[in-house]
C-alpha cells in the first residue's frame, strides 16, 4: 500500500473512533462494456474521505504524505464544504483528521 493509502486508512480509524462517519471516496474513470468511460466518486478534486461529525457536521479530510500537496481542484472543493458550515482540511495523520472534524467555529 502507498504511503497516501496507509494515512486514508489512519484516518478512517481515528475518525471512527473519535465518533464520526467516514467513508473513503475514491475518484477517478475506468473504461467498461463496449469501451465506454465510467467515472466515479463525488467530483473531480473531492475529499479522499467524507463523512459526519458526532455533531451532525459534514466533514471532508484530504488526506496528503509530508510532502503532498493538494491540486487545484481539491483546494476548491475544501473551500466549498466551508463555506456552506462543513469541516474540511487536509490531514497528514488521523489525528489531524480527528482535528477536523471535531473543529468548532
Amino acid at each position: 500500500m502507498q504511503a497516501e493509502g496507509r494515512i486514508v486508512n489512519e484516518c478512517l480509524m481515528a475518525l471512527s473512533e473519535a465518533g464520526c462517519l467516514a467513508w473513503r471516496n475514491d475518484t477517478g474513470a475506468l473504461t467498461g462494456p463496449g469501451g465506454r468511460l465510467i467515472r466515479y466518486g463525488l467530483c473531480k478534486g473531492s475529499a479522499d474521505i467524507i463523512g459526519i461529525s458526532p455533531d451532525g457536521v459534514f466533514v471532508a479530510v484530504e488526506c496528503k504524505t509530508s510532502r503532498g500537496r493538494t491540486t487545484e481542484a481539491q483546494d476548491r472543493f475544501l473551500a466549498a464544504v466551508r463555506s456552506k458550515g462543513g469541516r474540511a482540511g487536509v490531514a497528514r495523520s488521523g489525528d489531524q483528521a480527528v482535528l477536523i472534524a471535531l473543529a468548532r467555529p
